[in-house]
């Protein structure tokens, strides 16, 4: 339970960051992480981790990084339409 909590906390605080940075909606934030995540093979928890890391000076991993570019087009092309 206070690993799902903590899991939890981490997947928000990076929804917030990529809210502001994207921006977008708190659903559409959520989509993109959730799109890193299935392209990379990665769970979205170490996604969201990878993320919020990024304040402390933590570099991206190479394949979120990589892949981030095309999420955030996929996700700027879904809200055109």
């Amino acid at each position: 339970m206070s690993r799902a909590l903590e899991s939890r906390a981490v997947i928000d605080q990076a929804r917030g960051m990529v809210m502001v940075l994207a921006p977008c909606s708190s659903e559409r934030a959520w989509d993109l992480m959730v799109d890193i995540s299935q392209h990379c093979n990665v769970k979205l928890r170490s996604v969201a981790a990878a993320l919020v890391a990024t304040r402390q000076d933590e570099p991206l991993p190479e394949q979120i990084q990589r892949e981030l570019p095309g999420a955030l087009r996929r996700l700027h092309a879904t809200e055109r339409r």
